[in-house]
């Protein structure tokens, strides 16, 4: 059953990984960088602060225990635990996908193992706690998750990630996402109880 997995989960990664364009490759890279997003994360922040002002920390607190969580669990924990080589680092499949160059125009493999996606945990672990928290106020914040497919994408157009990796670090962002919100209320609702 195990090997069957991985073995559709490989062939999807080929076919998906088929779907490039040499002229897209520096979009590519750029756009799966943490940095190149920066302006949104200040722009959340911005609409943190302005929403929940002096219980603004407790927010961004919370969202930080959502992005260690989310960092934790696939880097500290899973990666080393399953050492599943990256597909850009699995010998039988370097002349079956697209790689892209990174800006020093060195071929970017990424680190040695890829399972699962801190990429997918990290965006969709930010976009579930914002949309979670700020749904309400700020319908549009569905939005994130087109961002949080973007970025992941990325990782599969650049051969750096199987789909399973992908669809596993979602999934652990999803539940992080949950858990920061858990938080975030929580400590909210403390501090509003120490203000009666």
């Amino acid at each position: 059953m195990t090997e069957t997995l991985l073995d559709w989960d490989t062939k999807l990664l080929i076919w998906l990984n088929s779907f490039h364009y040499s002229a897209l490759d520096p979009v590519i890279y750029l756009c799966s960088q943490t940095w190149f997003w920066i302006p949104l994360y200040v722009f959340l922040l911005w609409l943190v602060i302005r929403d929940y002002k002096r219980d603004a920390w407790i927010v961004v607190g919370a969202i930080a225990v959502t992005i260690v969580v989310t960092d934790q669990v696939t880097s500290s924990l899973m990666k080393p635990f399953f050492e599943r080589l990256r597909p850009s680092h699995e010998p039988a499949l370097a002349n079956l996908l697209h790689f892209v160059r990174d800006r020093s125009g060195e071929i970017y493999l990424g680190g040695l193992y890829g399972f699962s996606s801190g990429h997918a945990a990290n965006t969709f672990g930010t976009a579930t706690f914002f949309f979670l928290l700020m749904r309400k106020s700020h319908r549009w914040l569905y939005w994130l998750y087109l961002w949080a497919v973007l970025m992941t994408y990325t990782r599969i157009y650049m051969g750096v990630h199987y789909p399973g990796d992908i669809l596993t670090g979602a999934c652990i962002g999803i539940v992080a996402g949950w858990f920061g919100v858990r938080v975030c209320r929580w400590g909210l609702e403390r501090r509003a109880g120490q203000r009666v």
